[in-house]
């Protein structure tokens, strides 16, 4: 089948959700499943599920998606994390648009080179209820077609190298992150340090007490009032501090390898 569809899902200790994912996708043509080293029952759900299931263990996102693309079979390729949900009209928007350019491709119609689209996603802060529904849309680029997209780059904020022009897609990822404050807390304690390693390796300047407040302040005023945060009552103010903590640790990591690399 021409233009058929592979999603890549990255994986690690996800088998509460990563069924709920899989299904959301079933209707791609080949899903393959990452896995960074889970050490629960992921491995054995998305078996279950039909996934194809590659080990890789790395704290680079980068690598992790290049090496699913290598695998990857299909036309076009779909990526999804563990704890997003692919919608009903998500779905059939990919699957027209993807139809619509080979048909124009048949016909000889000269269209515009789509190399990829963007998908729109909501956010879900300490649950999946409307309450918890965060006001800020994202738009992220996660649907290729696997002959324009050349690479990812970056070890953490990972970003597509494509080569052709980008288009939006209609309805919508759900994202259901920091569904409580104990995992919100395991995920700042083990990514906080990667980001800190980054900036460090970088030559961030100098941490000193006024970096603090600013950067904290920052995230903040981002979460609360850009994203609208303050419109979701005690759940925005909630993650809105959550963010600003999770900044502070971040850099407080980095001024105690500042401070270590003197000695």
């Amino acid at each position: 089948m021409r233009n058929n569809i592979s999603v890549i899902v990255i994986t690690k200790d996800e088998e509460v959700m990563i069924a709920d994912c899989l299904d959301s996708v079933s209707f791609c043509d080949e899903i393959i499943v990452v896995d960074n080293g889970s050490e629960d029952r992921t491995v054995d759900v998305a078996k279950r599920m039909g996934a194809t299931v590659f080990s890789f263990k790395s704290n680079d996102f980068s690598k992790m998606r290049n090496y699913g693309l290598s695998k990857a079979k299909g036309t076009w390729i779909l990526y999804v994390d563990a704890d997003e949900r692919v919608t009903e009209l998500l779905r059939d928007n990919i699957k027209y648009q993807i139809s619509s350019i080979r048909q124009a491709q048949d016909k000889n119609i000269k269209n515009r080179n789509i190399a990829a689209f963007k998908i729109q996603r909501k956010n879900f802060y300490l649950g999946s209820e409307e309450k918890n529904e965060w006001p800020y849309i994202e738009r992220l680029e996660r649907l290729f077609k696997k002959e324009s997209l050349m690479r990812w780059k970056g070890e953490l904020h990972e970003t597509p190298l494509i080569e052709g022009e980008m288009g939006q897609l209609n309805g919508f990822l759900l994202h259901y992150t920091h569904r409580d404050l104990t995992s919100m807390l395991e995920k700042t304690i083990k990514w906080s340090q990667i980001e800190a390693e980054l900036r460090f390796k970088a030559g961030h300047p100098k941490m000193t007490w006024w970096r603090f407040p600013r950067v904290m302040l920052t995230t903040f005023f981002t979460y609360y009032c850009r994203q609208r945060g303050w419109k979701k009552g005690t759940v925005g103010l909630v993650e809105s501090i959550y963010q600003s903590f999770s900044m502070f640790i971040t850099y407080a990591r980095l001024w105690e390898m500042q401070n270590k690399s003197q000695n």
